[in-house]
Protein backbone atom coordinates (compact mmCIF):
# COMPACT_ATOMS: atom_id res chain seq x y z
CA UNK A 1 0.00 0.00 0.00
CA UNK A 2 1.30 3.11 -0.68
CA UNK A 3 0.69 6.74 0.29
CA UNK A 4 -1.19 7.78 -2.75
CA UNK A 5 -3.34 4.56 -3.33
CA UNK A 6 -5.26 4.72 -0.09
CA UNK A 7 -7.41 7.27 1.44
CA UNK A 8 -6.34 6.66 4.83
CA UNK A 9 -3.66 9.06 4.09
CA UNK A 10 -6.25 11.78 2.82
CA UNK A 11 -8.50 11.21 5.78
CA UNK A 12 -5.01 11.35 8.33
CA UNK A 13 -4.19 14.83 6.83
CA UNK A 14 -7.48 16.17 6.84
CA UNK A 15 -7.59 15.40 10.53
CA UNK A 16 -4.03 16.17 11.42
CA UNK A 17 -4.98 19.83 10.00
CA UNK A 18 -8.03 19.99 11.23
CA UNK A 19 -6.83 19.17 15.39
CA UNK A 20 -3.90 21.75 14.69
CA UNK A 21 -6.80 24.47 13.28
CA UNK A 22 -9.05 23.07 16.44
CA UNK A 23 -6.35 22.89 19.21
CA UNK A 24 -4.82 26.13 18.79
CA UNK A 25 -7.80 27.62 19.91
CA UNK A 26 -7.55 26.12 23.56
CA UNK A 27 -6.74 28.14 26.49
CA UNK A 28 -3.76 28.48 27.47
CA UNK A 29 -3.77 26.40 30.83
CA UNK A 30 -4.67 23.68 28.07
CA UNK A 31 -2.16 24.04 25.41
CA UNK A 32 0.67 22.78 26.53
CA UNK A 33 -0.89 19.45 28.30
CA UNK A 34 -4.08 18.50 26.15
CA UNK A 35 -3.58 20.16 22.87
CA UNK A 36 0.17 19.07 22.64
CA UNK A 37 -0.85 14.79 23.53
CA UNK A 38 -3.61 15.87 21.04
CA UNK A 39 -1.35 16.73 18.43
CA UNK A 40 1.83 14.87 19.15
CA UNK A 41 -0.36 11.84 18.98
CA UNK A 42 -1.93 12.88 15.47
CA UNK A 43 1.59 13.15 14.25
CA UNK A 44 2.43 9.72 15.77
CA UNK A 45 0.20 7.74 13.93
CA UNK A 46 0.81 9.78 10.70
CA UNK A 47 4.11 8.20 11.10
CA UNK A 48 3.23 5.07 11.92
CA UNK A 49 1.06 4.75 8.98
CA UNK A 50 3.97 6.13 6.72
CA UNK A 51 6.28 3.74 8.04
CA UNK A 52 3.82 0.78 8.04
CA UNK A 53 3.96 1.27 3.83
CA UNK A 54 7.57 0.70 3.78
CA UNK A 55 8.36 -1.78 6.53
CA UNK A 56 8.65 -5.43 6.58
CA UNK A 57 7.12 -5.47 9.63
CA UNK A 58 3.89 -3.73 8.38
CA UNK A 59 1.73 -5.90 10.77
CA UNK A 60 3.34 -4.71 13.88
CA UNK A 61 3.72 -1.06 12.51
CA UNK A 62 -0.14 -1.14 12.35
CA UNK A 63 -0.28 -2.32 15.63
CA UNK A 64 1.31 0.31 17.11
CA UNK A 65 -0.36 3.01 15.05
CA UNK A 66 -4.13 1.39 16.64
CA UNK A 67 -2.59 2.27 19.91
CA UNK A 68 -2.20 5.93 18.97
CA UNK A 69 -5.55 5.85 17.03
CA UNK A 70 -7.19 4.80 20.21
CA UNK A 71 -4.98 7.43 22.39
CA UNK A 72 -6.72 9.74 19.83
CA UNK A 73 -10.42 9.14 20.26
CA UNK A 74 -9.49 9.23 24.01
CA UNK A 75 -7.92 12.75 23.82
CA UNK A 76 -10.69 14.14 21.41
CA UNK A 77 -13.25 12.84 24.24
CA UNK A 78 -11.82 14.30 26.77
CA UNK A 79 -11.64 17.48 25.41
CA UNK A 80 -15.09 17.51 24.58
CA UNK A 81 -16.08 16.74 28.34
CA UNK A 82 -14.02 19.95 29.04
CA UNK A 83 -15.79 21.72 26.69
CA UNK A 84 -12.97 22.40 24.74
CA UNK A 85 -14.54 21.08 21.55
CA UNK A 86 -18.16 21.66 20.77
CA UNK A 87 -20.53 18.99 20.08
CA UNK A 88 -20.48 19.50 16.03
CA UNK A 89 -16.51 19.75 16.43
CA UNK A 90 -16.94 16.31 18.39
CA UNK A 91 -18.95 14.52 15.52
CA UNK A 92 -16.95 16.14 12.87
CA UNK A 93 -13.75 14.55 14.59
CA UNK A 94 -15.03 11.50 15.79
CA UNK A 95 -16.59 10.71 12.36
CA UNK A 96 -13.09 11.04 10.96
CA UNK A 97 -11.38 9.07 13.39
CA UNK A 98 -14.37 6.36 12.76
CA UNK A 99 -13.41 6.63 8.60
CA UNK A 100 -9.44 6.52 9.44
CA UNK A 101 -10.49 3.48 11.77
CA UNK A 102 -11.96 1.42 8.88
CA UNK A 103 -9.17 1.73 6.86
CA UNK A 104 -6.95 0.91 8.96
CA UNK A 105 -8.87 -1.90 9.87
CA UNK A 106 -9.71 -2.99 5.96
CA UNK A 107 -5.73 -2.38 5.76
CA UNK A 108 -4.68 -4.90 9.04
CA UNK A 109 -7.28 -7.65 7.41
CA UNK A 110 -5.52 -7.40 3.57
CA UNK A 111 -2.34 -7.93 5.19
CA UNK A 112 -3.46 -10.74 7.43
CA UNK A 113 -5.01 -12.92 4.42
CA UNK A 114 -1.41 -12.25 2.90
CA UNK A 115 0.16 -13.73 5.79
CA UNK A 116 -1.97 -16.75 6.55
Amino acid sequence: MSEKQSPIFTKTYDFCLWILNHTEKFPKSERFRLAKRMEDTTFVFYEKIITATRSNQSLVVLAEADLELQKMRLFLRLSHDRKLTSMDQYHYASGLLVEIGKLMGGWIGSLSKNVS
